[in-house]
């Protein structure tokens, strides 16, 4: 696996994507000391506060099945809440669908997918925002870093970008292996088991209406499953998700 570093860069997914349009899809991942054109998930901004890890990996969809390569989404999720094991208590770290990182219940970490095409076939982008040592207060949800939540304040413990992201590699790249190997199943229960809000009440605001109910599942294809009162089964793949306390 190579790695490369940046002082300073647009975005690392946006340079990735711009590698894979050009034909370079070789596994790579790429870190920055600061981002100027961060994004999250809908087009909304990710603040690139220092000392906090900003990173991508870009990789090969040798199969062409984008779908498929979608679910990955799912596994980077699993990959950054193992990087935050190997920091604070694993009981303080949840996973709220699709692949927000929680920490004591506020987001500590996001993940973007991005896909697309080139000269040497489709690839896809793994973009990683996970707040280290500080997190922005003009959220419009709770969000917190890695260090306020450690076990210890011993200097030698404070995580590093670089340090968090061969962590974050590692678990990604053994999640990948499964996947091609396994298919989704394991990576779908071990999801489920870090689920935040499974068998409680959710509402999830789609394009065209609102769904309440309670959070059941996930299914085979990495949907949410909403069991309405009605006892109606919703799958959802896309939309604002808000599980309540």
């Amino acid at each position: 696996m190579r790695f490369e570093h940046f002082n300073e860069i647009d975005s690392t997914s946006a340079e990735l994507a711009r590698r894979g349009r050009a034909g370079d899809v070789s596994p790579i991942w790429l870190q920055a000391n600061l981002q100027t054109a961060g994004k999250g998930r809908r087009g909304r901004i990710w603040e690139s506060q220092k000392g906090n890890l900003f990173c991508s990996g870009l990789f090969p969809i040798e199969d062409g099945d984008l779908e498929s390569a979608a679910r990955l989404s799912y596994a980077a999720a699993l990959a950054a809440a193992q990087t935050c094991d190997a920091y604070i208590h694993p009981d303080l770290i949840t996973i709220k669908w699709p692949n927000d990182i929680l920490v004591d219940g506020a987001k500590a970490a996001g993940i973007l997918l991005e896909s697309g095409t080139g000269p040497a076939g489709p690839w896809l982008c793994v973009g990683v925002g996970l707040n280290l040592l500080s997190a922005p207060d003009n959220m419009p949800y709770r969000a917190t870093c890695l260090s306020a939540h450690m076990r210890t304040d011993d200097p030698e413990e404070i995580p590093t970008a670089m340090g968090a992201l061969a962590t974050l590699a590692r678990h990604f790249e053994n999640w990948r292996k499964i996947y091609a190997k396994e298919g989704f199943a394991p990576i779908r229960a071990a999801w489920l088991a870090r689920a935040a809000g499974l068998n409680g009440p959710v509402t999830a605001r789609l394009m065209d209406r609102q769904v309440q109910g309670k959070f059941i599942g996930l299914s085979e294809k990495g949907e949410l499953e909403v069991q309405e009162p009605s006892g109606t089964v919703t799958y959802i793949s896309s939309g604002e998700v808000f599980f309540s306390q």
